[in-house]
């Protein structure tokens, strides 16, 4: 059975905070690793946390410099670690063009280093049973968001039925579980249908749209900004940004099992963009630099969000004999829901956010018209 996480490197929007990076988000399948996005700082963020590992593939969602700036010292870390793997970046068209122009900062690597240009609807086949989607979003200029979709899983085995019809333990069980008739016992008499795999869906920067509502339909985590709360309503349609209550209407729509917020914009403390979404959709979180979600398959039970102890440099409970993550503000187990408003308000910074002060002042002029 294959693990699937996905690690927030970088949750802040357009610039960062003293404890948000510029977007990043990777993810873990089995052995593989899938950056989406790269903003400045990445490979420091990834050093910090959960290691500078060689990722296989970097997925970019569009163009502005607070989403790929990182990549550019990425590369060349690789380069000087001496990685002989290579690495492609996929992106919208342009990706290309971008990367030729980074050229003569990039300079000679000793490894291949591809770079395509993607297209709208178009889906990569990767070899150990997924898929990636790239499907278009509303964001000022060309930008997509990503679907990670798996294969179905083949439907749950009943070794007891087969006993009772007349094939027991052995070989012959395991023939009849690769698919083979065996005494005359069909393995659709014994096998349920098939089971479908997980789908992980990246909004990247948007302001609300059918496309992503269609690429997370039934989706098992749903990743999408909220740069904005709904008192900034007006400012996030001007810069084709979201509001947190547009992005958990999203997935309440799709129907997603679990509603993850990122892109969070530095004017805000954080404790307000959660709750606003938790309103309409209690199944959200909003993660913090380094926390992960865990996405089981959905007999397993619910994905959960994994809190980063910075003290201990892991996540909480993942100490010695492993143990159940817990929510930071909480203490309850990760994927535990509490009726949204019924917390304690965090006390100022307590999510890696602004002060009030910091919050009153707002971000830098027109910051988010960056991003």
């Amino acid at each position: 059975m294959t693990d699937l996480s996905v690690f927030f490197a970088g949750t802040a929007g357009s610039v960062p905070t003293a404890r948000r990076g510029l977007p990043a988000v990777l993810v873990r399948r089995g052995g593989e690793r899938l950056l989406f996005d790269c903003g400045e700082g990445t490979q420091r963020q990834l050093l910090r946390s959960v290691g500078l590992a060689d990722v296989d593939f970097v997925f970019l969602t569009h163009h502005h410099v607070d989403h790929w700036l990182g990549l550019l010292g990425l590369v060349k870390s690789y380069g000087l670690r001496d990685r002989e793997r290579p690495l492609t970046v996929y992106g919208p068209p342009g990706t290309e063009k971008l990367m030729q122009t980074m050229g003569i900062v990039i300079g000679r690597l000793p490894y291949e280093f591809g770079v395509v240009d993607l297209g709208a609807g178009d889906t990569l086949d990767f070899d150990d049973g997924y898929s990636i989607e790239a499907f278009n979003v509303r964001h000022r200029g060309t930008a997509f968001g990503y679907a990670l979709v798996e294969e179905a899983r083949p439907g749950r085995f009943d070794a007891e039925r087969a006993a009772q019809l007349g094939v027991p333990f052995g070989p012959d069980l395991g023939r009849l579980q690769r698919g083979e008739p065996v005494n005359g016992v069909d393995p659709a008499d014994v096998v349920g249908p098939p089971r479908p795999g997980r789908r992980v869906v990246i909004s990247g920067d948007t302001t609300p749209c059918d496309a992503v509502r269609v690429a997370a339909d039934g989706a098992d985590l749903l990743v999408h900004e909220a740069t904005f709360t709904s008192e900034d309503h007006d400012r996030a349609a001007e810069t084709r940004h979201s509001t947190a209550a547009q992005a958990a209407t999203v997935a309440a729509e799709a129907g997603v099992r679990l509603l993850a917020l990122t892109h969070v914009s530095t004017r805000y403390a954080g404790r307000e963009v959660l709750d606003e979404a938790r309103a309409t959709f209690p199944c959200t979180e909003l993660p913090r630099d380094f926390d992960t979600i865990e996405v089981p398959f959905s007999e397993k039970g619910e994905p959960a969000l994994h809190r980063w102890d910075r003290a201990a440099g892991r996540p909480v409970g993942a100490g010695e004999g492993g143990g159940v993550s817990e929510h930071a503000e909480t203490g309850q187990p990760a994927g535990a829901r509490e009726p949204a408003g019924a917390r304690e308000p965090a006390a100022p910074g307590e999510l890696g956010e602004a002060t009030p002060k910091q919050a009153e002042a707002g971000p830098p002029a027109r910051a988010e018209a960056m991003s």
